[in-house]
């Protein structure tokens, strides 16, 4: 009898065919609108039109965000282990894409709640229960990757269409928020619609991905172990934690930038309007220049493609944050421009560095657990994102922000919170890239380590083959 180790091994071809690599890219366009979205318009959302302090409102999302960190790594083991006709991960996806709708509209909707308290509550609830839905699509989602080719190239490139799909995803959340807004009468009215809509895109392109992508149904599992020894035991892998550490540094910093960006246009260029157009010269050149990391990885390794691409992001928030405010706007643009060519390794590198450490582990281990890596990949990043969300606001209450009031419904900012936004802006996200290539350099799995651990995984999964199961 065949082992669910051979059947993987036969199912999972080396090379992908377009539609594959397509239907599965596709969900990543609705997975990097929700990121776009919470990164740029959450923050400001509360502050500018719901009128929760920013402290608060800091924290709210922070809260949310940790809650969001719990619950990847529990849906990661449960998917390790579910077992259905439409495979392991879709149920979940299918499931989750339905709710995302549900409270991407909740998000958006003004409780008219005066008590400062009672909003933070409202906050708290209803942006658990989205990123609750969040993970039930993007978990099983990510943990797809291992399973559809073993390539070691092969990989990079199918995230070079799902980021292809993600860049898209953010230039929709980036640019088309704010018009959409505007479209549907402004106010709360046109911040609900707007946010129903962008539920409707997630949702959608999530059940393509359900409807199109084959899973691989005799995939083996990981041994019925306790979830915590499970995270406990991966984290003990330096290999991985020298690939955790810089994601979660990078997305931190990432996470800041976005916070603050729209507080920079508002503030200190005094146009609202600009900021959509710098984030499309920003996320264009991203797409612009994913095939070429892609290539350039080809030759250089994933590692010094992601280094390179990330001093070059720490470079452009320093240069647009010291010059911008004493220069004319284009120049924000072509910094933003200048900027996207080293995001786009943020988009393609670290999703193609994860299979090779799930391989690495099976080789050493004789386990697969893709669930769970992601689960705690995922983790690192609601973390970092949790992070960067609350020391933004935490930032912007002690420099003297002030948010709009029925009063003063737009209130002129310090030269202290001007400073405050520029700082949050530039050097901040700046250690946090820096750090992150920092502790990347010393990440072990070049091409020539990846192709002895395939050696190893060949073997152990020609031995699994021949032993039948029960």
């Amino acid at each position: 009898m065949q082992t669910a180790s051979a059947a993987l091994l036969a199912d999972r071809p080396d090379k992908l065919s377009r539609k594959t690599k397509l239907g599965f890219g596709v969900a990543d366009l609705g997975g990097n609108l929700f990121f776009t979205i919470g990164g740029f318009y959450f923050l400001n959302f509360l502050t500018e039109s719901l009128g929760l302090a920013a402290g608060l409102a800091g924290t709210a999302l922070m809260i949310g965000k940790i809650w969001d960190a719990v619950t990847d790594p529990a849906v990661g083991y449960i998917s390790d282990r579910t077992h259905t006709r439409w495979g392991r991960r879709r149920p979940y996806m299918a499931v989750g894409a339905v709710f995302l709708l549900i409270f991407m509209i909740l998000m958006f909707t003004n409780p008219r709640i005066q008590s400062d308290r009672l909003l933070f509550v409202w906050v708290v609830v209803v942006y658990c229960l989205l990123n609750t839905a969040y993970t039930l699509v993007n978990i099983p989602y990510s943990a797809l990757t291992p399973e559809l080719t073993s390539d070691f190239d092969e990989r990079t490139v199918l995230n070079g269409y799902r980021m292809s799909f993600a860049v898209v995803g953010t230039l929709i959340g980036a640019g088309a928020m704010l018009p959409l807004v505007a479209v549907f009468g402004g106010g709360s009215a046109g911040w609900t619609i707007t946010g129903g809509i962008m539920g409707v895109i997630m949702a959608v392109t999530t059940m393509i991905t359900v409807l199109t992508v084959k899973e691989t149904l005799g995939a083996p599992v990981a041994q019925a172990t306790n979830v915590i020894k499970s995270y406990i035991q991966v984290l003990g892998m330096k290999t991985f934690l020298l690939a955790l550490l810089p994601w979660t540094f990078h997305i931190t910093g990432v996470n800041i930038v976005q916070a603050t960006m729209l507080y920079f246009f508002q503030n200190i260029y005094k146009s609202e309007g600009m900021f959509s157009i710098a984030l499309l010269f920003l996320l264009v050149s991203s797409l612009g220049f994913i095939p070429v990391w892609v290539k350039i990885s080809a030759k250089i390794g994933k590692k010094k493609s992601y280094n390179i691409g990330m001093l070059i992001v720490a470079a452009a928030v320093l240069v647009f944050t010291g010059f911008g405010p004493s220069l004319p706007i284009w120049f924000s643009f072509i910094i933003m421009a200048l900027a996207g060519i080293g995001f786009a390794t943020q988009y393609v590198m670290p999703y193609s560095i994860v299979p090779d450490i799930i391989e690495y582990d099976f080789a050493e281990n004789g386990t697969r657990r893709e669930g769970v890596f992601y689960g705690m990949w995922t983790f690192a990043s609601k973390i970092g994102q949790a992070f960067g969300i609350a020391l933004t606001g935490w930032v912007l209450a002690a420099f003297a922000y002030q948010q709009p009031t029925d009063a003063i419904a737009e209130p002129v900012q310090s030269a202290g919170a001007i400073t405050g936004i520029r700082i949050l802006m530039g050097p901040i996200p700046a250690i946090f890239f820096v750090a992150g290539v920092i502790v990347l350099s010393f990440y072990p799995i070049t091409r020539e380590v990846y192709d002895q651990i395939m050696v190893k995984v060949r073997a152990r999964e020609a031995a699994n083959g021949a032993t039948p199961t029960e």
